[in-house]
């Protein structure tokens, strides 16, 4: 069942396990092949070809299929090449293999996730400084003290939005604010009490959330808890936008109104990490998050990741569905 191209495989099924053997894993991506894998395609459908090297070795790929009226809007379909390191042994299958068995998939929903906006990452350091000495004494105001104080309050506030998100059935993931504590660092010995010491979280902070207020509650937690507690960003997202999703927005008509002769049920959702999108949403360019995988197990980073055959093919007829519809949204007011 593994051979590729076996007979009766989907010309489709080929080319993607063709691609998925392409060993793109962090940290050291084989982009070149990746690149040379869309370049192929490219000459062989006769699309023009951009490549563009935003950085030492890492390289946008950009395929052209030109349309009959160039006055429209283009219509960008944009996905990364990277992947992030797997742990091989946790596998049924080298995940470089693209193996196929004959196991179909049991999920209960046939409904379409798209995503409209998603949370702001914010990445935060605390530190805390306090009295050092010796391990065998009962030292006061020391780093881990109130270091503890700040965790234990981020943690409290973890277990609210938690319980928000499970007491409401109307809201998903996306829609609360989640954080993990990740990193602790500090100490030198066993028997020395430090000077410092630090935690480092990942938040995922909602849409709606006013994030200067957000970030007042970080000073407050930090300023409770002690003199010389401090925080920093490692990165900071504060430009959340949400594309719109009513039938009055021509873009979402669009979509929408394709996935309605197709039958399809969506569900609009915020994503709860973070893409590209944000980007584009922040430069004032709508974008929609979509992957047509239904009665598909969410396992995004996940050991044996897979995808049924039937649900990847059926992903490629809705999208020659929705690629012509989207193309031929006129031209907008803004644009005229």
């Amino acid at each position: 069942m593994a051979s590729e191209g076996r007979e009766g495989e989907h010309p489709s099924v080929t080319l993607f396990r063709q691609y998925l053997r392409i060993r793109t894993l962090q940290p050291e991506p084989d982009y070149g092949a990746a690149v040379a894998f869309f370049e192929e395609r490219a000459l062989q459908l006769g699309l023009g070809c951009q490549k563009v090297e935003v950085a030492p070795g890492r390289v946008v790929t950009v395929l052209t299929w030109p349309g009959t009226n160039p006055k429209l809007s283009s219509v960008l379909l944009n996905s990364h090449t990277d992947v992030v390191p797997v742990f091989q042994e946790y596998w049924s299958h080298d995940p470089f293999e693209a193996f196929k068995d004959a196991d179909g998939l049991a999920n209960p929903t046939d409904a379409f996730t798209v995503f409209y906006s998603e949370r702001s990452p914010w990445w935060v350091r605390v530190t805390s400084t306090g009295k050092p000495g010796h391990g065998s004494r009962f030292i006061e105001d020391t780093a881990a003290e109130k270091l503890h104080k700040v965790v234990s309050s981020i943690l409290a506030f973890r277990e609210k939005e938690r319980q928000r998100l499970q007491s409401d059935p109307q809201l998903k993931e996306g829609a609360v604010t989640s954080v993990n504590l990740t990193i602790l660092e500090g100490g030198v010995a066993y028997n020395v009490v430090p000077a410092t010491m630090s935690a480092s979280f990942d938040f995922r902070v909602a849409p709606d959330v006013d994030l200067k207020a957000f970030e007042g509650q970080l000073q407050d937690w930090c300023q409770a808890a002690g003199e010389g507690v401090t925080f920093e960003f490692a990165q900071k997202w504060t430009e959340p936008q949400v594309t719109p999703t009513d039938d009055s927005d021509p873009w979402w008509a669009a979509f929408s109104g394709a996935c309605k002769d197709m039958n399809l049920t969506l569900e609009p959702e915020i994503f709860p990490a973070a893409t590209d999108s944000r980007y584009l949403r922040a430069v004032g360019v709508p974008a929609l998050g979509f992957s047509p995988m239904n009665r598909t197990p969410i396992l995004l980073h996940d050991h044996d990741e897979r995808l049924h055959e039937a649900v990847f093919l059926r992903g490629v007829d809705i999208y020659t569905r929705l690629l012509p519809a989207l193309a031929s949204v006129p031209v907008l007011p803004s644009e005229s």
